[in-house]
Formats: C-alpha cells, structure tokens, sequence
C-alpha cells in the first residue's frame, strides 16, 4: 500500500509502539502489529487491532494508571 502520508513510500508489515494519552495517563503500547511506511514511518493499524488497543488503553486508564507500558499478545 502507498503511504497516504508523504506519498513516496510503500507499507511494510512490523511493529510499533503506540502512545495513547487521555487526561493524567499516559499509556504506551509495546509490539502492535501495523503496516508502517518505509519512508516517513507513519503506520497504519487494522480494525482489529484498533479495537485491542483502544480497549487495554480504557482498562489502563480505568484502572488508575498515570503511566503504564503493555505488551500487546495477539492470538496468532
């Protein structure tokens, strides 16, 4: 896929780290799989992986972290 961002690179499956900050909690997202762009590095997640994410950063933050870091597991 072409990057929609710089429009010179293409996307590549890896990993990234995802921050996520809502109000005082700040909570970072180790190994999320993602297509990232081999020019600019901007990544592009699935609706899955959305999804996963968004949830373990709302228990995080419900749970009354102000900073936590998570490694995501993803079912293979």
């Amino acid at each position: 896929m072409d990057c929609d961002l710089c429009k010179v690179g293409t996307t590549t499956k890896g990993v990234v780290l995802v921050t996520l900050e809502k109000g005082n909690s700040i909570i970072l997202i180790k190994d999320v799989p993602a297509d990232v762009c081999s020019n600019c590095g901007h990544y592009y997640l699935s609706e899955e992986i959305t999804a996963e994410v968004l949830q373990k950063g709302n228990e995080a933050v419900a749970n009354g972290a102000e900073l936590e870091v998570i490694k995501l597991k993803v079912a293979s």
